[in-house]
């Protein structure tokens, strides 16, 4: 099982598994409902190397970017589901409505996203790609997200 990290602690908390050379693989969302399409987004994501660490938007930052209904759970405890998922090793909330600052503490071997992204428009693609880091976009579930979660509950 996983472990919620704080942004002050990420990076020592990474520290042992960079000292033994592990890979670590970053990627980020709101993760408001969780459905299948996340989960194998996360299985395929954590099968890219030692360790997945999610960053998890913090509640205002889900707000202003999906509206004044949105999230639907509260931070704390999407970063908690996310860490007891087996796929995931560290949850870590931010505040900024992107991860870019988390993403230079992380500094992760490979940066993830789902397949409704290109790899030119994933944040923080250019500071990983930088120091020889991978970026991609994994395979995007067709028909699931939160949204349409949402929307089905509310008929």
């Amino acid at each position: 099982m996983g472990q919620v990290c704080t942004f002050d602690n990420i990076e020592e908390t990474l520290a042992p598994v960079r000292a033994q050379g592990g890979k670590i693989v970053f990627t980020n969302g709101c993760f408001d409902l969780l459905h299948v399409g996340h989960v194998r987004y996360l299985q395929e994501a954590q099968r890219l190397g030692d360790v997945l660490v999610v960053g998890v938007n913090s509640d205002a930052s889900v707000k202003r970017l999906k509206g004044p209904t949105r999230p639907v759970q509260i931070e704390n405890d999407r970063a908690e589901i996310l860490a007891a998922l087996g796929a995931v090793n560290f949850a870590v909330i931010f505040t900024e409505d992107t991860p870019e600052n988390l993403i230079h503490k992380v500094k992760p071997d490979i940066l993830v996203k789902g397949g409704d992204w290109k790899i030119e428009s994933i944040v923080g693609a250019p500071f990983v790609m930088s120091y020889g880091g991978k970026v991609m976009s994994l395979q995007f579930v067709d028909g699931k997200s939160t949204t349409k979660l949402i929307e089905k509950a509310q008929k």
